[in-house]
């Protein structure tokens, strides 16, 4: 894992997310890039340019964070994007290679209901890239315990378990595969590859109305302090995730949550 970037808002988690992104990225000897992503909507007749104005302040709002945090000498490369922000993410993770996205769960939100976030929320739902959900106040710790939960664990994708390989090999971390039997379930989900097979220390089998009842099921015997999901046309977060905004009583977690992209 070579590069991880961290888009970063105005949420009073601000620093300590940032702070957890340059730890984690400390541990893998990685660059970390600091995004913060701006349009302007501008109307009909106006004459005033303001992008240079959004830009110059984006980019010393991000200085100030970083100045703010312990860098650890890992290599931080700050950049202000202009753009709609699923697009430019997209484009910009392409341009550097990143391996990881590191996302907070909630940026402008104040409503202790919710999980996600509108911003987060789309950035996970509405990309490919892998991405590792950090809690509020999370401080960095190495991960030793991983359950990874799925519905199916056919893979068709070429690399798309390399996040969680970089991590279990980092930490030298157990993974516990947990595969729930939903009313979606087709005969050979539960078939995996010697790839998914070579990173299992334990699999788990359980029958739940969806993957996420399956994880509070078996959270307290697992004992996880990484929560590794898929994304999928009809899999952890669907019906979830069709609005961006995702609530606590749909779906929380106290710990970081790895989300590949999907495996099919």
């Amino acid at each position: 894992m070579k590069n991880i970037l961290v888009p970063v808002g105005s949420s009073k988690n601000a620093l300590s997310h940032l702070q957890y992104a340059v730890d984690f990225a400390k541990a893998f000897n990685a660059k970390l890039y600091v995004v913060q992503v701006y349009n302007v909507y501008t109307k009909a007749g106006t004459m005033i340019k303001v992008d240079h104005i959004i830009e110059r302040e984006s980019k010393e709002f991000l200085n100030d964070l970083v100045s703010k945090i312990d860098t650890k000498d890992v290599d931080v490369v700050v950049k202000t994007l202009k753009g709609k922000l699923i697009d430019t993410l997209e484009l910009a993770c392409k341009a550097a290679n990143i391996d990881l996205i590191l996302v907070e769960p909630r940026t402008n939100s104040i409503k202790d209901e919710v999980f996600l976030g509108k911003t987060s929320g789309k950035i996970i739902k509405q990309t490919q890239i892998p991405a590792l959900i950090v809690p509020e106040g999370e401080v960095f710790k190495p991960i030793k315990h991983i359950l990874m939960a799925v519905k199916s664990a056919v893979i068709k994708k070429e690399n798309v378990l390399e996040p969680l390989k970089y991590i279990k090999d980092q930490f030298k971390a157990d993974v516990n595969l947990l595969l729930v039997k939903t009313p979606y379930y087709n005969e050979g989900d539960f078939k995996f590859n010697s790839d998914l097979q070579s990173l299992i220390s334990n699999t788990i089998y359980s029958e739940n109305a969806t993957t996420y009842q399956g994880v509070l099921e078996h959270y307290r015997t697992t004992k996880p302090n990484m929560l590794c999901v898929v994304r999928r046309k009809r899999g952890f977060f669907t019906k979830k995730w069709e609005k961006n905004v995702i609530l606590k009583k749909d779906f929380n977690s106290n710990i970081p949550v790895l989300v590949l992209s999907g495996l099919k």
